[in-house]
C-alpha cells in the first residue's frame, strides 16, 4: 500500500509538472497566430485590399457555397483547437489577450448560420458586388499600377462572374426556402443593377482602369489590356447584370416580403442572438437592449430640450427637430466641394486641441473624399482604412447626392467619429502596431469599434468644438441615432415592428431628414444587430473611463486612459473591461 501511494504521489506530481508545462511542450503560441492569419486571409482576400495585402489580388473566393462553408468551419475548428491546447493562466498578459479574442471569434463564426449569407447574398448595401464595383471603378484599394495588377483584376473579374452566377442560383432557392428580402429592399436594388447593365462598354464602370493607364505602359501592353477588358464587359459583366437586374424586376421582386424584420425567416431567433452576440460581443439578450435604448432615448431627449431653450426656439421638441432638418442657414452649402472642405476647416480647429487628449497619433496619412456617385445614395458617411506603410491615406467618405440639401448641423461629431481621433486613429493605430499580432486585423468587435467612435464625439468641447449649439445639439442627435437604434433594430428583429413604425420613431426623436432615417432603416433590416454595436461599446468606454477617474483621482492621465483603450487594438467588450480594470489597480501606469 506504500509503496503504492509512493506511486500515486509520483504520478501526481508529474502530472503536474507536466501542466505546469504544457505550453512549453507546445510550439510558440505566435504559430497558431500567423496560422490563423494566413487561413483567415485565403477566405477573405478582399479584406486583405484594405490593408495592402498584395497575395491574393486575382481571386475571390465563392462565399456562397457549401464547399466554402466547410472550409470556414474546418478553419476556425483547427484554430480554436489549436488554441486551446494552451493554458491561458501561463500566458503573459497580450497574449491571455490574444488567446481571449481568438477564441471569441472562432466561436461565435462556427456557430453563424450560412443560410442567411448563402441565400441572402445581395443587399442595397454590404454585399460581396458593391465591394467589387467599388474596387473595380480604379480608384479604390485595388492596385492598377503595373500590368500585373491589370492581369490580376481580370483573374479576379472570372471569380466574380462565377459568384454573380451562384448568387442567382441561390437566391431563386431562397425563394422556395423563405429566405428572400422585403419589398422596400428589392426596390433599392434594382436600380444599382440597372445602371450596370446599360450604356457603352467605354463609359462603363468596370472599363474605368483602362482610360486611367500609366503612362509608362507601352502602347502594345495598353492595346492587349483594353482588348482584354472590353471583352469581359461586354460579354461578362453587362449579361450577368441585366440577367439580374431582369430577376430582380419579376421573379425575386414578386417573391419580396411584406414584413420587415428576420423574425419570419427559419432559424431567424438564434441567428439574430448570433448577431448580437457578435456585433456587441456580450450576451446581452434583444429584450434587454431594446429597454436600454428606450431609457438612452429618454435620457437625450431631456438635454436636446436644454439646447432648444438654449437657442430660444419656442415649439415642441419635435417641431424643432423640423426647424433644424429645415433650416436653410444650416444647408449653406451649393457644390460638394464645400462641404468637403468644411471637413478640412474641422480638423484644422481641433488639431492644436488634441495633444492634450492624445500622445500617440497614426503616421498614415489621411483624406476626405466624396463618395462614389454609383453607391452615394444609399451609403452612409464611412472610414476606409490606408495602408499602414503610408502608400495609401486612410479615407474619410462622404456621400453628397446633392450639395444644397446637406444640412451641417452634426459634421463635427461625424468627423470626431469617422475621422479624427475616431476610426482613424483606432484602425491605424492598430495597423501600425507591430506587437499586435496579424490575425487581430480579422476579428474586428464592432462594439469596440464601432463603441470607439461614438466615444470620440463626446469629446468635442475636450478638442476645442461644438462651440455652436447646433454642433452641440448635432452631437446629440448622432447620440440619439445611435440610441434609437437600440429600440428600432431590435424592435424590428425581434418584436415584429414594420418598416414604418421604425421610421417614424426615428422621426419622432431625431432631426434627421425623413430620407436618411428611411436609409438607415433599410440598413437596419439587412444587417441585422449592426447598429447594436455603436451605443453599447460607448457606453461600456464611458463607464470604463469614470471608473477610472473615481478610481485613480488626481493620478487619473486621460492620455494615458486612451492609450490602454487603443494599444492593444480592438477585442471584446468583456477582455476591454478585464484590460482597464488591471491597469486602474496598477495605479494607471
Amino acid at each position: 500500500m506504500k509503496q503504492l501511494l509512493i506511486l500515486l504521489a509520483f504520478a501526481l506530481t508529474f502530472t503536474s509538472c507536466a501542466d505546469k508545462n504544457k505550453n512549453a511542450s507546445l510550439p510558440p503560441i505566435s504559430e497558431v497566430y500567423d496560422s490563423f492569419y494566413e487561413g483567415s486571409l485565403a477566405l477573405n482576400p478582399l479584406f486583405g485590399n484594405f490593408y495592402g495585402i498584395n497575395r491574393y489580388l486575382d481571386t475571390l473566393p465563392n462565399n456562397l457555397t457549401d464547399e466554402f462553408r466547410a472550409k470556414e468551419v474546418a478553419h476556425y475548428q483547427a484554430h480554436l483547437d489549436k488554441i486551446q491546447q494552451y493554458d491561458r493562466t501561463k500566458l503573459n498578459e497580450s497574449d491571455q489577450h490574444n488567446y481571449d479574442v481568438m477564441v471569441w471569434y472562432a466561436k461565435n463564426k462556427l456557430a453563424a448560420n450560412h443560410d442567411f449569407v448563402k441565400y441572402l447574398p445581395i443587399d442595397q448595401l454590404n454585399s460581396v458586388n458593391l465591394y467589387i464595383a467599388q474596387l473595380a471603378s480604379g480608384s479604390s484599394v485595388q492596385p492598377f499600377v503595373t500590368v500585373q495588377d491589370y492581369n490580376n483584376w481580370t483573374k479576379r473579374l472570372k471569380d466574380y462572374t462565377a459568384w454573380l452566377d451562384t448568387a442567382l442560383v441561390n437566391m431563386k432557392e431562397g425563394i422556395a426556402l423563405g429566405y428572400v428580402h422585403p419589398k422596400s429592399i428589392v426596390m433599392k436594388i434594382i436600380p444599382q443593377f440597372e445602371a450596370m447593365a446599360s450604356g457603352t462598354v467605354e463609359d462603363h464602370l468596370f472599363y474605368s482602369p483602362v482610360k486611367n493607364m500609366p503612362e509608362g505602359f507601352t502602347e502594345a501592353e495598353k492595346k492587349e489590356i483594353g482588348t482584354i477588358y472590353r471583352k469581359a464587359v461586354k460579354e461578362d459583366i453587362i449579361p450577368r447584370y441585366q440577367k439580374l437586374a431582369e430577376f430582380f424586376k419579376t421573379d425575386y421582386l414578386k417573391a419580396a416580403r411584406s414584413t420587415s424584420g428576420i423574425g419570419p425567416l427559419p432559424a431567424s431567433k438564434a441567428h439574430y442572438q448570433n448577431q448580437i452576440e457578435y456585433m456587441t460581443s456580450t450576451s446581452l439578450s434583444a429584450d434587454s437592449i431594446f429597454n436600454l435604448g428606450k431609457s438612452e432615448v429618454a435620457r437625450i431627449r431631456t438635454e436636446m430640450e436644454m439646447v432648444k431653450k438654449q437657442v430660444g426656439f419656442k415649439g415642441s421638441l419635435l417641431e424643432f427637430f423640423n426647424h433644424v432638418r429645415t433650416n436653410k442657414d444650416l444647408m449653406p452649402y451649393t457644390d460638394p466641394q464645400q462641404v468637403l472642405s468644411n471637413f478640412d476647416s474641422i480638423q484644422k480647429r481641433m488639431a492644436p486641441q488634441l495633444e492634450k487628449l492624445f500622445d500617440k497619433k497614426p503616421k498614415t496619412p489621411f483624406i476626405v473624399k466624396r463618395t462614389e456617385a454609383f453607391r452615394e445614395k444609399s451609403a452612409s458617411a464611412e472610414y476606409n482604412p490606408g495602408n499602414p506603410d503610408g502608400s495609401r491615406p486612410g479615407v474619410f467618405y462622404v456621400p453628397i447626392p446633392d450639395a444644397t440639401s446637406y444640412n451641417v448641423f452634426s459634421d463635427e461629431a461625424l468627423f470626431l467619429h469617422e475621422a479624427i481621433p475616431g476610426h482613424h486613429y483606432q484602425i491605424m493605430l492598430t495597423a501600425e502596431n507591430e506587437s499586435i499580432p496579424a490575425f487581430r486585423k480579422f476579428t474586428g468587435s464592432g462594439a469596440y469599434i464601432e463603441g470607439w467612435g461614438l466615444y470620440a464625439e463626446s469629446l468635442g468641447k475636450e478638442l476645442g468644438l461644438y462651440d455652436d449649439p447646433y454642433q452641440y445639439f448635432g452631437m446629440l442627435s448622432a447620440e440619439m441615432h445611435r440610441a434609437i437604434r437600440l429600440v428600432v433594430d431590435t424592435g424590428i428583429h425581434s418584436k415584429g415592428w414594420t418598416r414604418e413604425e421604425a421610421i417614424a420613431y426615428s422621426l419622432e426623436n431625431e432631426a434627421e431628414s425623413e430620407a436618411s432615417v428611411i436609409a438607415e432603416i433599410e440598413r437596419y433590416m439587412v444587417m441585422p444587430a449592426q447598429a447594436l454595436s455603436y451605443k453599447i461599446g460607448q457606453l461600456t468606454i464611458l463607464n470604463l473611463r469614470k471608473e477610472a477617474e473615481k478610481a485613480l483621482g488626481n493620478e487619473f492621465d486621460i492620455k494615458a486612459f486612451h492609450n490602454i483603450i487603443l494599444d492593444a487594438g480592438d477585442m471584446p467588450l468583456a477582455v476591454l473591461e478585464q484590460r482597464v480594470r488591471t491597469w486602474i489597480k496598477e495605479g494607471g501606469k
